[in-house]
C-alpha cells in the first residue's frame, strides 16, 4: 500500500466533496480496524515453515499485483500525456511538419509564378503596341510569357502534390491518435483486471490471517495526540519549519509510535482536481528530524511514516519538519495534516482518533504578507492548541496550529480550525486523513515485515 497515495486520494475526495464527508460522521466509528493477537513480530515467530512459506507466497503475490496496477496506471498516464502533447511518433510528427511546410512553399511558389506571368503579359502587350519595337523584342516578350505560363502550371502541380501529401500526413496523424487512444482504452481494461487481481491477492492475505484465529481488534482512541504548528506564509521556492509534538496520553508505555503527515496545495477550483490522481502534494518536499534522529530525513510522500519509536506514559517526542515549496508552485492556499498510530509488543495497537492541521498561504517572492484577521469563534467542541513555531529558513511568519478530534454532531462533523476559507475543508480532509492512515495500518499489519 502507498500511504501518501491513499491519503492524497482521501484528502482530494474530502476537499472535492466535503458535504459527503461532513455528513458521514457516524460512519467513522465503524471504520474497519486491523486485527492481531500478539503483535506482528510475534505472529511471524509463531508461523511454522509451511505457513511462513505460504504467507511469503501470498505477500509476494500481493506485492506483484500492486506493482502491476502501479505500472499499468503509470503507463496509461504517460500515454495520455503523449496524446495531449501530440507525441505520436517521430516519423508521423516530422512528416506532418514537412507536409505543412511543403504546402506553404508551394503556395508561395504559385503566387510568385502568377505575379511573373502577369508582368510578362503586361510587357508583351506594351511591346506589341510600341511601333518602334523590333521583331526580336516581340519574340523575346512572347517567349517570356510562355516561360511564365509553364512555371504557373508547374507551381499549380506542386500545390496539388503538396496538398495531397498534407492530406496523407494528416490521415497518418489521425490514425496515430486513434491507435494511441485505443491503446489507452485497452490499458484501462487491463488496469481494471489488475485491480481485481490485487483485490483477490489482498483477500487471500486476509483469509490467511483469519484462519489463524485468536484475533483482537486495534482500537481508534486518544492514546496518541499530535500538535502541529507552523508559519502563516511560505514563499514559493523557499523552505519553512513546522513543529510537531506527539504525546502519549495513555496510561501505559507505547512500544512503537509513528506519525503520518500530508501537505496539500489547495487549487482555486475543485473542478481542476483529477480525483483518481489528485497529486495535491506535488509542490512540496518534507524533511524531518528529532533529538534521537538529528539528521534531516526525507519524508517520501509515497511510503514513509515518521518513526518515533517508543514513548513512555505521559512522554512526548518533538519533531522538526522542514517543508519546501517548489519554484513551480502557484501562489494560493496550503494545508498540512498529521495523525498518529501505535503498536505494542503484546499485540495491542491503535489509530489516533485525533488529527492536527495547519493552514498557510503560498506567496510569490517579495509579496507583502497580508495582515492577519481576528478569527471568529470556532464551533468546534474539541480543544485547540497553539505554540510558537520554530524559526523558519525563509519567507514566512509563524502562526499556531490546530488539534482536532472529529466529532459527530447531528450527523455532521463539527467544523474546526480558524480559517474563514478552509474550516470545512480542514475538518473533512482531516477526517479523511485519519481514515486513510487506518486503511494503511490495516495493510501494513498484514505484511510479513510489519
Amino acid at each position: 500500500m502507498k500511504i501518501r497515495r491513499i491519503l492524497a486520494t482521501a484528502v482530494a475526495a474530502a476537499v472535492t466533496t466535503p458535504v459527503v464527508l461532513l455528513s458521514a460522521g457516524p460512519a467513522f466509528a465503524d471504520t474497519p480496524k486491523p486485527a492481531t493477537s500478539k503483535g506482528a513480530a510475534a505472529q511471524q515467530d509463531d508461523l511454522d515453515g509451511p505457513d511462513f512459506e505460504e504467507l511469503e507466497r501470498l505477500e509476494a503475490a500481493y506485492a506483484a499485483a500492486e506493482q502491476k496496477v502501479e505500472d499499468l496506471t503509470e503507463q496509461r498516464e504517460r500515454l495520455k500525456n503523449d496524446l495531449r502533447a501530440g507525441n505520436l511518433g517521430k516519423e508521423v510528427v516530422d512528416e506532418l511538419a514537412a507536409a505543412e511546410q511543403a504546402v506553404a512553399d508551394a503556395a508561395e511558389r504559385k503566387t510568385a509564378a502568377d505575379t511573373a506571368l502577369t508582368v510578362a503579359k503586361d510587357a508583351l502587350t506594351a511591346i506589341e503596341a510600341d511601333p518602334a519595337a523590333t521583331p526580336e523584342q516581340k519574340t523575346a516578350a512572347a517567349e517570356a510569357v510562355t516561360t511564365a505560363e509553364t512555371e504557373v502550371e508547374e507551381a499549380a502541380g506542386a500545390v496539388t502534390g503538396a496538398d495531397e501529401r498534407l492530406d496523407k500526413a494528416k490521415t497518418a496523424w489521425d490514425d496515430a491518435r486513434v491507435a494511441l487512444s485505443t491503446k489507452i482504452g485497452l490499458l484501462a481494461e487491463d488496469i481494471k483486471a489488475a485491480e481485481q487481481e490485487l483485490a483477490a491477492a489482498e483477500a487471500a492475505v486476509d483469509a490467511f490471517w483469519e484462519d489463524k484465529g485468536d484475533f483482537e481488534e486495534c482500537v481508534e482512541d486518544g492514546a496518541v495526540r499530535s500538535t502541529l504548528t507552523g508559519p502563516k506564509t511560505i514563499t514559493i521556492g523557499s523552505s519553512a519549519n513546522f513543529s510537531l509534538t506527539v504525546k502519549n496520553t495513555s496510561d501505559r508505555d507505547l512500544d512503537s509510535v509513528r506519525s503520518y503527515l500530508f501537505a496539500a496545495q489547495l487549487p482555486e477550483s475543485w473542478e481542476d482536481i483529477d480525483e483518481e490522481h489528485p497529486d495535491l502534494d506535488r509542490y512540496f518536499d518534507i524533511d524531518w528530524k528529532t533529538a534521537a534522529n538529528p539528521k534531516w530525513t526525507e519524508l517520501d510522500f509515497q511510503d514513509d511514516a515518521i518513526e518515533l519509536g517508543a514513548i513512555g506514559k505521559g512522554g512526548k517526542v518533538d519533531v522538526t519538519l522542514r517543508l519546501t515549496v517548489d519554484e513551480d508552485a502557484p501562489a494560493g492556499e496550503g494545508i498540512a495534516f498529521t495523525t498518529g498510530e501505535y503498536e505494542n509488543e503484546d499485540g495491542s495497537c491503535g489509530i489516533s482518533e485525533q488529527y492536527a492541521e495547519v493552514e498557510f498561504d503560498i506567496v510569490e517572492p517579495g509579496a507583502e504578507p497580508e495582515p492577519e484577521e481576528t478569527a471568529s469563534p470556532s464551533p468546534s467542541p474539541s480543544p485547540s492548541t497553539s505554540a510558537p513555531a520554530p524559526a523558519a529558513t525563509s519567507g514566512h511568519t509563524p502562526q499556531g496550529g490546530s488539534s482536532h478530534i472529529p466529532v459527530a454532531t447531528g450527523g455532521e462533523l463539527a467544523a474546526t480550525g480558524s480559517s474563514d476559507v478552509l474550516p470545512q475543508v480542514a475538518a473533512a480532509a482531516g477526517a479523511a486523513l485519519v481514515l486513510g492512515a487506518g486503511a494503511v495500518f490495516v495493510a501494513r499489519r498484514r505484511k510479513v515485515n510489519a
